[in-house]
């Protein structure tokens, strides 16, 4: 497999949110995800997701009427059906979130 690295072949039309499967198996799958400006339908997903921020800024919010703002290194453990949304990624740049499904 060739080196590659997260922050490179950033598409340029990011007008819908971008997500790309770094690695998949039966228990895990890795993606990247790249944002600017959107937002997102909410989530119920089966599986847990860890998520981190590595450039951007983002905020999650939880159907208890809570939010976290996220910035550069921060990351969270969603448990499996706790339903979210991203409610905002900055506008101006892109957004890379690295998230882990398990």
């Amino acid at each position: 497999m060739p080196l590659q690295n997260i922050f490179s072949a950033i598409p340029r039309d990011l007008s819908a949110e971008v997500f790309e499967t770094l690695i998949e198996s039966n228990s895990i799958k890795i993606e990247r995800i790249v944002s600017k400006g959107q937002q997102s339908l909410w989530y119920d997903q089966a599986q847990h997701e860890w998520v981190m921020v590595l450039k951007g800024q983002a905020v999650l919010s939880f159907d208890d009427q809570t939010s976290v703002q996220l910035g550069e290194g921060d990351f969270i453990n969603i448990p499996s059906h706790k339903k979210h949304r991203v409610s905002w990624t900055d506008p101006d740049q892109e957004t890379i979130w690295l998230a882990i499904h398990y």
